[in-house]
Parts: structure tokens; sequence; C-alpha cells
């Protein structure tokens, strides 16, 4: 239980911070401003069930996929926490220009079936980052070892968890931007960016760890 708790924090933690839930809302709400309520609704569902199946595929299939294409795992680390530290800092610099290159991105389509997966959950909601992240997670996965099936089962419950904050949070997304205001969400957004940097710092370390290792001789 305590594996399963563990893994649940630590996986939660660092897709929050990349996928951050209530800063999206932010944007969300701006991008569907036009659209009746029930259409918001509808698009939250969505993407939340999207959100979910992107990123639980990538935990437990894109080592897989990695293996493949003959893609290291330290390699997938060094240069998923490039893009996310990269990401994170483009954000804390300027904040606005990302929202507004966001708001772009997520406006070319106008059915709600054409904008649910694209780009609404992809690459706005799930982007490559959150890809990254997942797929280096689920690379840890002690196959074969007792804290196989906690580790399962608490990095799956932490992609739901996030899927179902996402959900939340869209279908809340006008509420919460009368709620906080412009300054205020301009102060979460940078913080949300600070925490995303020193995430995306600690997966390429940890990238660089590994493959230092692999060069030492047992």
């Amino acid at each position: 239980m305590s594996g399963s708790i563990q893994t649940f924090l630590l996986t939660l933690s660092a897709l929050f911070s990349i996928v951050n839930p209530i800063g999206a809302a932010l944007i969300f709400s701006q991008i569907t401003a036009a659209r009746s309520h029930g259409e918001r609704l509808t698009l939250a569902r969505k993407i939340g069930v999207y959100s979910a199946l992107v990123m639980l595929g990538a935990l437990w299939g894109g080592a897989y996929v990695l293996s493949f294409f003959g893609i290291s795992l330290s390699a997938l680390r060094i240069a998923g926490g490039l893009i996310v530290a990269a990401s994170a800092w483009r954000l804390l610099q300027s904040p606005e220009q990302q929202e507004e290159r966001k708001q772009e991105q997520a406006s070319e389509a106008e059915g709600i079936d054409a904008v649910a997966f694209y780009p609404l959950t992809m690459p706005f909601t799930t982007g490559p980052g959150t890809i990254s992240v997942a797929i280096a997670i689920g690379s840890n996965l002690p196959v074969g070892q007792p804290d196989f099936l906690p580790f399962v089962l608490g990095a799956s419950a932490a992609a739901l968890a996030i899927s179902a904050g996402v959900w939340v949070a869209y279908s809340s997304a006008d509420r919460l931007v009368a709620l906080l205001g412009q300054s205020q969400v301009r102060v979460l957004s940078r913080l949300m960016a600070f925490l995303l940097l020193c995430v995306g710092t600690q997966i390429t370390l940890g990238g660089i760890s590994d493959f230092v290792h692999s060069l030492t001789p047992p």
C-alpha cells in the first residue's frame, strides 16, 4: 500500500505541474467563450477522457515504442527533461505569449468533435512534455518484482486523477476565472512554470545519471 501511495504522489506531482489543469482551464475558458454552457461541458468531458487515454498509453506503452525504435531510456529522460525545462522557461519569462500561442492552436477548428482531441487534448492539455514524463515514469516499471502491482496502481491512479482534475477544472473554468482575476492568474502561471522547470531539470539530471552509469564498467 505504501508503494502505491508513494508512486501515486510522485506521478501526480510530476504530471500536475506539466498538465496544469487550473492554468489550462483559464485559457480553455477564453477559447470556448463563444460556445454554450452545454457545449463547454461536453468538451470538458471529452478532453478528460482523451487525456486519460493519452497518459495511460504513454505510461504503459511508450517504453515499448521507444524500444522498437532503438531509443534508450536515458536519452528519453534527457530529451524529455530538456523539452519540459525549455517550455517552462518560456512560460516563466512570458506566460501571456504562451497563452496567446495556445489559443491560436486551439482555435483552428470549429466543431466540438474536431477540436476535442486535437488541438484541445493534444497538444493543448497533454503535449510532448506530458507524454515524455509519462513514458519516463512508466520506464521505471519494476517488472517481475513484488512492487510491480503497487507501481501500476499508483501511477494509473495518478493519471486518472489528473484527467478528472482536467474535467472538473475545464467544467468550472468560467467560475475559476471570475474567482481568481487576471493578476492572480498571472501569478499562478509563473508559479506553476517554476515548478515545471524544476521537474524538467530533475528528469534531465536523472537521464544524465543513468547514461553515466551505463558507461561505467560493472
